[in-house]
């Protein structure tokens, strides 16, 4: 019985181990199902906090909405709806920031002396489970302790990205589409100025004032990191895009003057793809050598090189993408399903932008010139109900995203962890934007109205230098890159700017065109009335007479050539409107014209007008009867092909309704009244 004995004590110690195994391996069982449901419940929680920062946007673009309808039917001015986005964002924001506690606890900062450089995506080991960890920025030593620990707050800052492919691709798209081409093109020339060398001419004013400002800060030991001269230059581009949607709407509802409209939306419009790729060009100033911060011949003209590269390469595509779907939409039966056109034109327009950001162009460079593109070729393809539902669709997104924007702005205030104040620095900018701006507008406007016909006045240019608000592109540009102390400073400084700009002068946008005298209540479709400056009158008893005072209608004369290529092969080519390819083309091009030319054009007796051509017009086009002699605007004479009735009214040739058919010649009609002919001469390029 013993040995059996010796034999059964063994077992006791290892059933003694094996229950402790099974309850160790419960534990770890209990251990393993609490962490589970504790990352399931961290899960929902954050899925909650996610819709209720959504549902805090929403409700506050529905509130600024109810807002604006009541400041529409009490016919306030003093304040725009991007600037009411603004006080609601900024009222939530101090509701978030000081309302809401803390609901996470503190991070724990680990070491990683081995390596030199951060990584994007980071997987820790914690006890044998592997979790990602994504890199959001760098934090300064002396904020170590301060990193955000409100949850909430953390989900209603966006990744900057955001702005870039969702937001912003409808704001710009939308300027191009809706763009009145006829005043646009009118003053071409002066717009050009104003958006190229202007902004230009305005960053670096500004850049090399901030320097000085920088300096200053140094000198009296309020700069505490580094912020070098490519930094101001950065923001002197950053700030000097404009965006005076106060201002334009306030236009809008006055009818205020055309020109001073177009020319104010036109800047805009040109200004905000200028200020990106300005930007991008000076980020990409890298000389060689020690000092990479110092001016260096070679790197100065690759980064002329690389904004050149980029903007004509972000036009270039955004243009073919344009051609790309006026061809889609001419040549397939696309306009029996206006919700599948509807849905192309969305996509193809939307996708310019993302495609020239991953060609390492600029998408808003790309999807402006998409948007002018599109207006101005396939919406003539589209069908009745696609053209209202791209119009309507467009317009919709363009009023949440800027109005998103804006609110974000107001937010941002509080929520932003990185804020960098400096008064100095502040008031430095204000004064620097000031001066560039003044020295954007003033120089021009002197040289330009050298060439003018109708001059920029003064009060034009008082209510120019006054509009110069800056808005959601400076944000966008300012918020991408928040990584360093610089662009910190940059970012806080440029929210100000955008807050007073929209506040101070948007809301004295009203009181400024009365003081201005600058007329409002103007048919944006009707011309200036005729003046002394704008029209010249001949007078003479023959056509010798006549042919020494002769005139001419004056326009761009680059534009005049484009025109006179796009109405006769490239409107037919893209669309159903303009002459036929067979009329246009050599003889030997039969069979191509015959292809590319759509039987709609054959069959309309109608041709769409084109808002942009109705002042381009050669000088052989106009004549007028006086008797057996006919006089043509370039004074020369010839058998008539337009007469005059016996009652004044004027009989004009097929080729002169043809003309008015496209160009929309009636704005431009010439006149008998005995021996006096009246000739517009009206040059606002």
């Amino acid at each position: 019985m013993a040995l059996p004995l010796r034999r059964r004590l063994p077992v006791l110690p290892l059933l003694l181990l094996a229950a402790g195994g099974l309850r160790a391996a419960e534990r770890s069982g209990s251990s393993s199902a609490m962490e589970e449901l504790a990352t399931e419940k961290e899960a929902e929680e954050s899925h909650r906090q996610d819709s209720v920062s959504l549902l805090t946007f929403i409700l506050l673009l529905t509130l600024t909405i109810l807002t604006i309808w009541l400041f529409k039917h009490r016919r306030v001015r003093f304040l725009h709806e991007t600037g009411l986005a603004m006080i609601y964002g900024l009222i939530v924001g101090v509701i978030l920031r000081y309302g809401t506690p803390s609901t996470s606890g503190h991070d724990k900062p680990f070491s990683c002396s081995q390596e030199d450089r951060p990584f994007t995506t980071l997987l820790v080991n914690v006890s044998g489970k592997f979790f990602e960890y994504t890199l959001k920025g760098e934090i300064s030593p002396g904020k170590i302790h301060n990193v955000e620990q409100n949850d909430m707050l953390r989900k209603v800052t966006f990744d900057p990205e955001v702005f870039f492919n969702i937001l912003l691709p409808p704001i710009i798209f939308h300027a191009g589409y809706s763009l009145k081409k006829r005043h646009f093109f009118r003053n071409l020339g002066s717009i050009l100025a104003y958006a190229f060398l202007g902004t230009a001419v305005s960053c670096f004013i500004i850049g090399n004032l901030m320097y000085g400002v920088v300096k200053l800060m140094k000198l009296v030991g309020q700069l505490s990191d580094k912020f070098y001269y490519t930094d101001c230059l950065l923001f002197g581009a950053i700030i000097s895009a404009t965006d005076p949607v106060t201002v334009l709407a306030i236009f809008n509802e006055l009818h205020a003057d055309v020109d001073l409209y177009a020319l104010l939306f036109g800047e805009s419009v040109l200004n905000d793809a200028v200020a990106i790729v300005l930007s991008s060009s000076i980020v990409a100033y890298q000389p060689t050598g020690e000092n990479t911060h110092a001016f260096d011949a070679a790197a100065f003209f690759k980064s002329v090189g690389v904004f050149l590269g980029i903007f004509s390469g972000s036009f270039m595509m955004g243009a073919v993408t344009g051609v790309v779907t006026a061809l889609v939409t001419k040549f397939t039966k696309l306009h029996c399903f206006p919700l599948l056109e509807t849905a192309l034109f969305f996509l193809m327009s939307w996708s310019t932008f993302l495609l020239a950001e991953a060609c390492g162009f600029t998408g808003v460079v790309a999807v402006l010139f998409c948007g002018i593109t599109q207006a101005h070729y396939t919406y003539n393809n589209l069908s009745v109900e696609s053209r209202s539902r791209t119009k309507q669709l467009f317009e919709v997104l363009h009023f949440l995203a800027e109005n998103f924007i804006f609110s974000y702005m107001g937010l941002a205030l509080f929520t932003f962890q990185k804020h960098v104040f400096s008064p100095v620095f502040i008031i430095g900018a204000f004064i620097a934007i000031f001066l560039g701006r003044a020295a954007h507008i003033y120089p021009l406007s002197f040289l330009l109205n050298l060439g003018r016909r109708h001059k920029i006045s003064w009060n034009f240019q008082h209510m120019m230098m006054f509009s110069g608000l800056r808005g959601a592109m400076a944000f966008a540009l300012a918020i991408r890159d928040t990584a360093t102390y610089s662009h910190q400073m940059m970012f806080s400084t440029t929210l100000l700017v955008v807050f007073f700009t929209v506040w101070i002068v948007g809301g004295g946008t009203t009181p400024m065109l009365s003081w201005l005298n600058i007329r409002v209540g103007v048919d944006p479709d009707q011309d200036p009335p005729p003046t002394n400056d704008s029209f010249q009158v001949l007078q003479g008893d023959g056509p010798d007479s006549e042919r020494r005072n002769r005139t001419k209608q004056e326009s761009a004369w680059l534009f005049r050539l484009w025109y006179s290529f796009d109405h006769n092969y490239l409107k037919p080519i893209l669309t159903h409107s303009g002459p036929p390819l067979t009329t246009t083309l050599p003889s030997w091009c039969g069979l191509i014209a015959r292809c590319l030319t759509s039987p709609q054009v054959y069959d309309n007796q109608e041709q769409l007008r084109e808002e942009d051509s109705d002042f381009i017009l050669n000088d052989g086009d106009l004549t007028v009867t006086y008797g057996d002699t006919t006089i043509t605007a370039n004074g020369s004479s010839g058998p008539h092909t337009a007469t005059t009735s016996l009652d004044g009214r004027r009989t004009k040739s097929s080729s002169e309704e043809a003309l008015e058919r496209d160009l929309g010649a009636a704005d431009h009609e010439v006149t008998s009244r005995g021996t006096r002919l009246v000739f517009p001469l009206e040059d606002n390029a």
